[in-house]
């Protein structure tokens, strides 16, 4: 039994964030959730997606954050509890289904999880995605705690019936890769059969129904603030007249900090959980008992905005501090450090604490550049494309995936990417503008996610580029989720339909379409240059699969391969594919055995042919035997 299936209130168990919050959605009774994958936020799917298989949840992998939502909305609207999860970048594809969605409302429980990612760990992007809430009217929960994610999730299925609206539970990266032990509640059995009451003036927002919508929707923003005024979520710590604002991770960096500063006494804190809409009056209430504010939030200055706004209006003159050069800045992710130095800055007390010894340890540490794995396929793709578009001039548009560190040396194979399907847009753009050869490179998934509107596109206002479709028959970068393209058979998973990449494309009418094996390179390179030539949309899927989900599905791997005393070091294998099986010991080639997958690719780039599979005759670490 899946562990977030344990039904037993009061147990403790160790909990990934995501976890605590597919857990928390779990106790709530959710019968369907959908998502598309997307870091910080993906194990919230898997876990679901695996749960699924065991209990009466229904989850899917979505085509793109739009459709997921665009199901949620209508399960919820049948009274099921509900969930969509998605990245902060997910929420700009969903926008549209969720701005009249708010209009429209819920009849069960709805809640959107929303993952922000500051510092960019995993995203193109910063992005503050309160300001949905704040565009869409909804109300907004933000926890700082593993087991408050957990809490929270619950908490928003109640408010989200209690005020028949989708309501946005916003976390950041350290919130959903961070771990803690959290305390188990009983589990809800999930209601998985709704009932829909046909109201066309309340669910068909043409305009004359929508204007009603609106009205009802500024009413709910007044019942939100008044539940936020009145919630257990907003909490005030201390009694002292420094007081400080939070929200999310940021309080409990800050209330490391007051300890470890030894203002304890002097400090007051609110703790913004529910926070939007604004508790205006418990911030007004707040702010009477202070003599001056930090406010001390990751990202935009949202909170501080509201604040000052309320101080504003009741004619306070505190000194309200927050977003400045010498305080805090909008870039990046906060860290404990950060906030006690700014914290001691604002109300002049020494710090004497020092740089942690966490923060301390990766100071002199080499960095370590993301790369291409082993044996992936787009290497070889990669390689293909650059060979067969010699001496061309080319400017290669891209995507959203593992293939985007194509970009890296030695491969280059990145000119301008902006989001999630992308590519073909930003390839009709080109090939309209430039006098260049416009070759542009999407994966699978994203193909089905956003990149095949471009594609129609290009077909109907015949432009002249070439895409590339690496299909690696998985969604990779953030861990092997399914698209419409994969056969879900090998994954021993029954009850799913198929799409084909290369009948879709087909269909679409391009005027070159061809399928190629990345690593038969020589055969890849020829079809590739016909590809180039063709005057107008012309189409190569490169199809292989993601070396490491082949590995999960126990598709027998090939032959290492080592470097022979044949090389004569000229370090092209290294210089032109940059694999990362390769290493320079006392100035020569190797490769290691245990990385290697057996691709062959370099072996089909050496010179000298000085790359050879190992076999029970030869040493895989660089000499015959």
């Amino acid at each position: 039994m899946h562990k977030l299936l344990t039904d037993e209130p009061g147990k403790k168990m160790l909990l990934l964030g995501n976890e605590a919050i597919a857990r928390g959605a779990v106790e709530a009774g959710v019968a369907l959730a959908a998502a598309y994958p997307g870091t910080p936020s993906s194990e919230i799917s898997l876990n679901f997606f695996q749960m699924a298989r065991e209990s009466e949840l229904y989850f899917e992998y979505s085509v793109n954050e739009k459709v997921s939502l665009e199901v949620a909305a209508a399960a919820a609207n049948t009274g099921l509890r509900s969930m969509c999860v998605m990245k902060h970048v997910g929420m700009n594809v969903a926008a549209d289904a969720l701005m009249t969605l708010a209009y429209v409302g819920v009849k069960g429980g709805l809640v959107i999880l929303v993952a922000d990612d500051p510092s960019m760990f995993s995203s193109q992007n910063e992005q503050d995605s309160r300001y949905y809430a704040k565009l869409s009217g909804l109300a907004m929960l933000e926890p700082s705690t593993i087991e408050e994610a957990r809490e929270m999730t619950v908490q928003a299925f109640e408010l989200s019936e209690e005020l028949e609206e989708p309501v946005l539970l916003r976390t950041t990266t350290r919130i959903n890769h961070s771990t803690a032990v959290v305390t188990l509640a009983a589990i809800t059995p999930p209601k998985t059969k709704g009932e829909f009451v046909r109201n066309p003036m309340r669910y068909v927002t043409v305009p004359a129904v929508s204007r009603r919508l609106h009205q009802r929707l500024l009413e709910n923003i007044g019942k939100a603030e008044d539940i936020a005024n009145r919630s257990p979520l907003n909490i005030v710590e201390g009694s002292g007249d420094w007081g400080i604002i939070c929200n999310g991770v940021s309080y409990t960096y800050v209330v490391d900090a007051v300890r470890d500063l030894g203002i304890k006494e002097q400090v007051t804190v609110l703790r913004l959980g529910f926070s939007h809409p604004l508790p205006e009056q418990l911030v007004n209430t707040f702010l009477d008992g202070c003599d001056h504010v930090l406010i001390v939030e990751e990202g935009e200055g949202i909170i501080e905005e509201g604040v000052k706004a309320v101080a504003q209006e009741a004619g306070k003159l505190l000194p309200i501090g927050g977003k400045s050069e010498t305080l805090f800045s909008r870039l990046g992710e906060y860290n404990p450090a950060l906030v006690r130095e700014k914290i001691a800055a604002w109300f002049m007390v020494k710090d004497t604490a020092g740089q942690l010894p966490a923060e301390q340890a990766g100071e002199d540490l080499p960095p370590r550049p993301p790369t291409l794995c082993a044996g992936c396929s787009h290497r070889a793709s990669f390689y293909a494309v650059k060979e067969a578009a010699r001496n061309m001039d080319v400017v290669y548009p891209t995507d959203i995936g593992c293939y985007t560190l194509g970009m890296l040396p030695p491969l280059g194979m990145a000119d301008f990417l902006i989001c999630m399907g992308s590519s073909t847009g930003t390839a009709a753009g080109f090939s309209k503008a430039l006098d260049k050869k416009v070759i542009s490179f999407c994966g699978d998934s994203t193909f089905f996610h956003s990149a095949m509107a471009g594609l129609v596109n290009a077909v109907f206002n015949k432009h002249n580029f070439t895409l590339i479709i690496l299909d690696n028959g998985t969604t990779a970068m953030t861990g092997h989720q399914p698209h419409p393209g994969v056969d879900m058979e090998k994954m021993g998973l029954s009850g799913f339909g198929r799409i084909d990449i290369e009948e879709v494309v087909r269909a679409l009418g391009v005027g070159y379409l061809n399928v190629i094996k990345p690593f038969k390179l020589k055969k890849s390179i020829e079809v590739l240059k016909e590809a180039f030539a063709f005057e107008g949309v012309s189409v190569v899927i490169a199809r292989e699969i993601c070396t490491l989900y082949g590995r999960s599905l126990k598709i027998p791997e090939m032959k290492a391969f080592y470097v022979s005393k044949s090389c004569k070091n000229h370090k092209d294998c290294i210089d032109r594919l940059g694999c990362p099986a390769f290493f320079v010991e006392k100035g020569r080639v190797n490769i290691d055995p245990d990385r290697c997958t057996g691709c062959a690719l370099c072996a089909q780039v050496c010179p000298e042919n000085a790359i050879r599979p190992v076999t029970g005759k030869n040493s895989p670490m660089g000499g015959e035997k």
